[in-house]
Parts: C-alpha cells; structure tokens; sequence
C-alpha cells in the first residue's frame, strides 16, 4: 500500500474549484483554474501543481489576487493583441491569453498577445500545450522576480523566465511541450527535492559561503540558484525580461519583488505566441516531418544501449506517461502537501490510497 495518498483526477479538480469557489471566484475562473492546477500534479509536476493551491486562496482572501477580474484587450492591432489580467487567478489569465492568441493566429497565420497585471501562472507547459491541442505551435514565456545568480554574480539579478514550446502532432498523439526555467532547475523543483528528501545534483545551486552544494536545504537557505547553460542561461533570461517586462512598458524583474507577496509575481508581464501550420505548409506533410524526427530519435536509441533517447525521445514525453499512469492510480499528492491543503481548508476527496 503507497505511503503517499492518491486521488481520482476529476475528484481533485472538483475539490480545488470549490475551495476558489468559495473564496469568492466565479465558476468559470475557478473551473479553469484547478484545471490547470491539477494538471501539473497529473503529469508529474507536484512543484508547480496544488501545493500553490494555499496561496491563491490567501491571496484572494487578502485582495491580492482578484477573485472576479475584469479582464480587458487594452490594445488590438491585427494579429497583436494587449490584454489587462487585472491581476486575476493567474492560470485563468494566462488560458485566456493564449487562447487570443490562437484566434488571431487562425485569422493572420500567427497570433501574439502580451498580458499584462498578472500573477504566477503555475507551470509554462499549459499554455503552450494548450495552442499545441488547438493545432497551433504555442510558444510562451514570462518575467519573474529576482532569484537567479548571472554571470558569477555572488547575489541574485535576474529572474528565471520559463519558456515554453507546445508542437502539436498527427491526431491522437500528445503534442511534443518544451518547459524550461533559465535555472539550471525551477525553485519548485528543488523544493520538491526537500520535501522527498534528495540531494540536488551538482550545479544547481551555491550555498551562503558562494560554494557549490548539494545541499538541497543549503540551496534554497542560500537562494542563490544558478542559470542553466552558465552564460546561456543569464543572457535568454534578460532578453525574455525585455520581450515581456519591456514591451509590456511594465515592471522589470528587479521591480516585481518589492512590489510582491507570497511568490505571485504580481504585476508582471507574459508573452503568448500562436502559430498556424496551415499558413506554412501542409499540415500532412508537417505532421510527416515530426514524426519522422521522432522515429529517427527513437532509432538512435534502440541502435546504441548507451543512448537513452529511446525512453523519452521528445520533450514532455514523460509527463504523458505520468498522466497515463495517474488516471487510472490516481494523482499523487505528498503528505506534507495534503496537511497544507487541509490546513488552508480544502475539503479533499477519500485518497485512492494511503
């Protein structure tokens, strides 16, 4: 029997609905919020899932975050749109923007909306994922708060802009998602190493006295959190800050933190692409090239025991198979998480297991 309790999928989206239900959301913003919620647990992200659950509720509960936002296109030029989040529900915000997006998209081809007074949107993987199932190439990114060491810098100066790609595929196959911090590892992440008690790998982080560690606690009580790629990762991380915070005319990562509560990143500026196959190319012939990228890659892997490729061939492949697995077992949820939830009063359904 699993120490670590289970629930059924839709059972959990209904308990994260009605506790933002209850705090005042209305039941579209709430539906869509758990939603997405959940949808990082399934798919085997618990860093970014509903453990962030107890904070929105805060939030809303403090006038933070906007339980009903009026959320308004400011600006509208072609394929380009403006939209004002009004610092709703983050996930909301961040669905609704990307669907602007694809629609401008099926009009022009491509489709860009920047969305403005928003909050943390949980994990990058949804929306483009989302552009992705609308047979849309998704690509989004975001500015954040300060936490990333850049350039041997001995305190934190950037923030560490997720991005994500969402490539759809022929009908019935998951899209292939890219979802990366400029870190050499989301905050979440490592937090989740503590939690299940893990050292983090080399590389990921300094400790107070500016030493490389493993120290997973060390990490995170250091906050000094280094890019992925060394220089590589510092230099995509200012430029997604000037391609969200800049053209927005907003907040710069440097502004976010002083201004914010509780890790929301309130006030900052996101960037959703949309782009239509079918303005570019056939689609069956696109469709042909992707999957031919993927069989050459999982031929690579069978051909050579040494290449691991085989087991996840494209980016995003392993959440499909945790989501496969998490349906039918059940979502897990740590205990530690659990005693949270319970603690910010959400009422969570009977555990699959415990």
């Amino acid at each position: 029997m699993s120490l670590t309790p289970r629930f059924h999928h839709g059972e959990l989206v209904a308990a994260v609905r009605d506790a933002l239900i209850a705090a005042g959301a209305a039941l579209a913003i709430s539906s869509r919020e758990a939603e997405v919620m959940v949808e990082a647990d399934l798919l085997g992200v618990p860093s970014h899932g509903v453990i962030m659950l107890p904070g929105v509720l805060r939030g809303i509960r403090i006038g933070a975050i906007r339980a009903t936002p009026k959320l308004q296109l400011v600006s509208e030029h072609a394929a380009v749109c403006v939209l004002d989040g009004d610092l709703g529900p983050g996930r909301y915000v961040a669905a609704e923007a990307m669907m602007h997006a694809v629609e401008r998209a099926k009009t022009y081809g491509i489709g860009a909306c920047l969305a403005v007074n928003t909050l943390h949107w949980g994990r990058a993987h949804a929306y483009a994922y989302r552009a992705a199932k609308a047979g849309m190439i998704g690509i989004c990114t975001t500015n954040a708060s300060v936490h990333m060491l850049a350039f041997g810098s001995r305190t934190p100066l950037l923030g560490n802009n997720p991005l994500a790609i969402g490539v759809p595929r022929k009908v019935g196959e998951h899209p292939i998602v890219l979802d990366m911090a400029m870190s050499q590892a989301a905050i979440g992440k490592i937090q989740t190493y503590l939690r299940e008690g893990h050292e983090v790998p080399a590389g990921w982080g300094l400790d107070a006295a500016d030493q490389p560690t493993q120290d997973t606690e060390a990490v995170l009580a250091a906050h000094k959190f280094l890019p992925m790629g060394e220089h590589k990762g510092a230099a995509l991380s200012i430029m997604f800050e000037l391609l969200t915070g800049a053209l927005a005319g907003g907040l710069l990562c440097y502004e976010i933190g002083p201004a914010d509560w509780g890790g929301q990143d309130a006030n900052c500026s996101k960037l959703f692409l949309a782009i239509d196959v079918d303005a570019f190319v056939e689609r069956g012939r696109f469709e042909e090239r992707v999957e031919a990228l993927l069989a050459y890659l999982e031929q690579a892997g069978a051909d050579n025991e040494q290449v691991s490729v085989n087991r996840t061939p494209y980016p995003g492949q392993r959440g499909w198979q945790a989501m496969e697995k998490n349906l039918k077992q059940g979502v897990p949820i740590h205990p530690e998480i659990v005693a949270q939830l319970e603690r910010a009063g959400v009422r969570l359904p009977t555990p699959v297991f415990e």
